[in-house]
């Protein structure tokens, strides 16, 4: 009798998850993998695109906002403009190619921790609203952490520390490595590589989770960015799966998407592509980074983290972003339930004036109404669109109610990370209102 009830509880709980992963997708939402088109086939006005796309980066480029970048939208699943500008540096040596990998940045967080945190929430493993310290044990004798929630924690409602810059714990006062944290060698104990000839000690991880697990919370519940869960997210995957992070990931999205150069570690990998430099980095490596991540904190950890890390081509990258525009679907095949997706791209907080998502970014209030220059992102986009930019000038978006996606690469930190114009001169928004006013502009 009581292998019949575990029989017949298994076969609910089979059906329950059945129902909410496969559900149909909706009907005004495209399913089909992207594919190369014409925007006038979209009704949208070529000819206006491109003049309007190329002066804006032609300008961003004389102006020093980047030395070259990347460009792809798709619109109603239809890539309708990918092009390439620019050079990998300012000496005009190496153009920029469509095929070019990036270092995604931030953009990680919702490429690598995001889409497995919201599998496990769809397969019953992580609750959003019962204390994170459920899952992390760490956390569940700290009377300012044991009862924050995965909720807030991802919609960067917690409180938690925005940042910590664990390189001050490898550099001596003088600038140069601590010996008992880095080796110019590889060894058994010093095996998770930072750059060439770097090799952080493999237990430095507990240290950075312990200093994680000491930072401050703040007693006012108010939006406030953090990094620093996104550091331990990797080691919570692992074990709830049993697999590697970077395992998972490749198993369940990257290699079925056929997102082939999405990955951490290029260096590793025996990948074609070129990859784009980003700092010439006079702290820490001495030297130009390229093909290691630019992030600290992620090299740190040797390549492979929830806050930075990965890389990948424009096309790859859309790949990934199309399924979620596609609220969890992409080629016939379900990733992540539409009602998950949907929760994750939601505002959950904006009574405390906090635009996110659940790791996703989202437009500003009242966004529509604003000019281009107060905006975030183009005032056009919907208020169900959602992305997420990345320090190294990385920024996607999807809109699901316009069926546009839109994905900007540049490595606006070459050779320095003072280089700000990308921002302060708007051209992310810029661009990607083109493409939304390309319509009328036919008209």
């Amino acid at each position: 009798m009581k292998y019949k009830y575990f029989i017949l509880i298994g076969l609910l709980y089979c059906n329950a998850y059945s129902q909410k992963v496969l559900e149909p997708i909706n009907g005004n939402i495209s399913t089909s993998k992207l594919a190369y088109a014409d925007p006038s086939e979209v009704n949208l006005d070529s000819a206006y695109i491109h003049y309007k796309v190329d002066s804006i980066i032609a300008y961003g480029i004389k102006k020093k906002a980047f030395p070259g970048a990347q460009i792809l939208v798709a619109k109603n699943s239809k890539i309708i403009f990918h092009k390439a500008y620019g050079f990998h540096t300012y000496d005009s040596i190496q153009k920029v190619s469509l095929d070019d990998s990036y270092d995604l940045a931030s953009v990680t967080k919702i490429t690598g921790p995001l889409p497995a945190i919201m599998k496990l929430v769809d397969e019953g493993q992580l609750n959003l609203d019962i204390p994170f310290s459920t899952y992390w044990k760490p956390w569940r004798k700290l009377k300012d952490k044991k009862d924050l929630t995965l909720r807030e924690i991802l919609a960067h409602q917690a409180g938690l520390t925005p940042y910590i810059v664990f390189l001050n714990d490898v550099l001596k006062k003088n600038g140069k490595l601590k010996k008992r944290f880095v080796k110019t060698s590889a060894s058994p104990r010093f095996s998770n590589q930072a750059y060439k000839g770097l090799y952080i000690k493999n237990t430095f991880k507990q240290k950075m989770h312990r200093k994680i697990n000491r930072s401050k919370v703040s007693e006012l519940k108010k939006y406030k960015y953090s990094g620093l869960a996104f550091l331990i997210f990797p080691e919570l995957i692992n074990q709830l799966t049993g697999e590697s992070y970077e395992t998972y990931l490749t198993k369940h999205f990257y290699k079925p998407l056929v997102a082939n150069t999405m990955g951490f570690l290029p260096m590793s990998k025996a990948y074609s592509n070129n990859i784009i430099p980003t700092e010439h980095d006079s702290i820490f490596r001495h030297t130009l980074t390229q093909g290691w991540v630019h992030d600290e904190n992620a090299s740190l950890l040797g390549g492979v983290s929830g806050n930075s890390g990965l890389f990948a081509t424009a096309l790859d990258l859309a790949k990934m972003m199309q399924m979620y525009l596609q609220y969890g679907f992409y080629n016939n095949k379900r990733y992540i339930s539409e009602a998950t997706v949907k929760e994750f791209s939601t505002a959950h907080y904006l009574e405390n004036e906090n635009r996110r998502g659940l790791g996703f970014d989202k437009p500003l209030s009242n966004n529509a109404i604003k000019t281009l220059s107060e905006s975030y992102p183009a005032p056009e986009v919907s208020s169900d669109s959602f992305g997420h930019s990345g320090f190294t000038g990385t920024f996607v978006w999807a809109d699901p109610k316009n069926q546009l996606l839109f994905i900007f690469l540049s490595n606006r930190v070459y050779p320095t990370r003072t280089h700000r114009n990308l921002y302060n001169l708007k051209i992310r928004e810029s661009v990607q209102q083109v493409f939304y006013k390309a319509g009328s502009a036919k008209d």
